[in-house]
């Protein structure tokens, strides 16, 4: 039953169009890519499933985004979450949360405690500012 409910999460998480990256190898070819990424570290948590994932459905929704979206899965692919962690310097490890890179550089992070106190609505508003700020042209669908 385990299995069944982690499968789910990822493929909730694919369908929003998030590439997973379960390999280290697979993070190393993601952090190489040109323009803007957003990063989402996700995990079985209940901040994670109430908050984290239906903001970023809402966040994606409006407006600019990134050009790039992959995610991990804290807990399940374990090399492949430390690897990614390796490319947030001086980040704290922290699930869920969000990190968003230009050219392989990050710019802005949200941590676990910063999601955790808030609703889905105002994580997505805090996206979204990032999506305006760095992602000037919204992408064609």
């Amino acid at each position: 039953m385990w299995d069944l409910l982690v499968e789910q999460i990822r493929r909730d998480v694919r369908q929003l169009g998030f590439e997973e990256l379960r390999t280290p190898e697979e993070v190393n070819a993601a952090m190489q890519r040109k323009g803007t990424m957003l990063v989402f570290i996700n995990s079985l948590c209940g901040c994670s499933g109430g908050i984290a994932r239906p903001a970023v459905a809402l966040a994606l929704h409006r407006g600019p985004r990134p050009e790039h979206l992959v995610t991990v899965f804290a807990g399940q692919d374990r090399e492949a979450t430390a690897r990614l962690r390796e490319y947030l310097v001086g980040q704290p490890p922290s699930s869920p949360s969000f990190a968003l890179l230009q050219d392989g550089r990050l710019v802005a992070m949200l941590h676990r405690e910063d999601i955790q106190s808030r609703t889905p609505e105002t994580v997505a508003a805090v996206l979204q500012q990032w999506f305006e700020q760095f992602c000037p042209v919204a992408p064609q669908r």
